[in-house]
């Protein structure tokens, strides 16, 4: 059963605090529903983590597979970062880009996402028992997919969009080997003609980052770019 929670303010609780949110028109799922799409919360069916929490594969009711990505209590994300991806990703949809299917707020906030059945490409870069299927047309293919999907978030969806944690473990591959950006905990949505912003909070994974960033506090959409440029093809 798909709870569909329309224009609503909902009240929810996050480490201690709460706070009034605004769910628009996402759909939310109940969470009972959720416990029992993933065997409760079950560390067999657990895919990876992200920026802000752990990745499990759950079946709903009706059958559909799907990506259930937990809150951490101790990540540090709260209640304003969780909302942030929500949202974020709500208002986007592109092909290269994960679809969110809809949220979970209260008792342990949760999101839902399509389940794309070849994993990571973390995994297929240095996992031997799946790095042989990358031919070097397929890692093109991938790359070219990638950069689709920062033209959208960068110049041509309504929002310009940061994303601020782009790795490999973040870029999940359809059945067709076909790229979708995820985790968008740490993005950073630019508002009007703004390019570029400063931060005294650097978030993200250091390996990744643009040197600017960590050294001045300065991000920009030339850091998705760098850090796209990092991977080890």
């Amino acid at each position: 059963m798909l709870v569909v929670v329309e224009g609503m303010t909902l009240s929810a609780t996050v480490n201690n605090h709460s706070e009034e949110i605004e769910t628009g028109d996402l759909p939310m799922f109940e969470l009972e529903k959720l416990i029992t799409a993933t065997n409760n919360i079950c560390d067999d069916n657990k895919l990876g983590r992200g920026g802000f929490g752990t990745v499990y594969k759950g079946k709903l009711e009706h059958g559909e597979d799907v990506a259930v990505k937990r809150l951490s209590k101790v990540s540090g994300q709260g209640l304003k970062e969780f909302m942030t991806e929500v949202l974020a990703i709500s208002k986007l949809q592109h092909r290269n880009l994960v679809r969110l299917l809809g949220c979970c707020i209260g008792g342990g906030e949760k999101m839902v996402y399509e389940l794309l059945p070849n994993g990571s490409l973390d995994a297929r870069l240095f996992d031997r028992r799946h790095g042989g299927l990358l031919n070097w047309k397929t890692r093109f293919n991938i790359i070219h997919g990638i950069c689709r999907g920062f033209l959208y978030l960068h110049r041509d969806s309504r929002l310009k969009i940061i994303h601020r944690d782009l790795k490999a473990s973040n870029i999940v591959l359809d059945d067709q080997l076909n790229p979708k950006i995820s985790d968008f905990g740490m993005a950073r949505i630019f508002e009007g003609n703004e390019d570029q912003a400063d931060t005294k909070t650097v978030v993200g994974t250091y390996g990744y980052m643009s040197p600017e960033y960590p050294m001045e506090g300065r991000f920009s959409e030339k850091s998705d770019v760098f850090s796209l440029g990092d991977y080890k093809w």
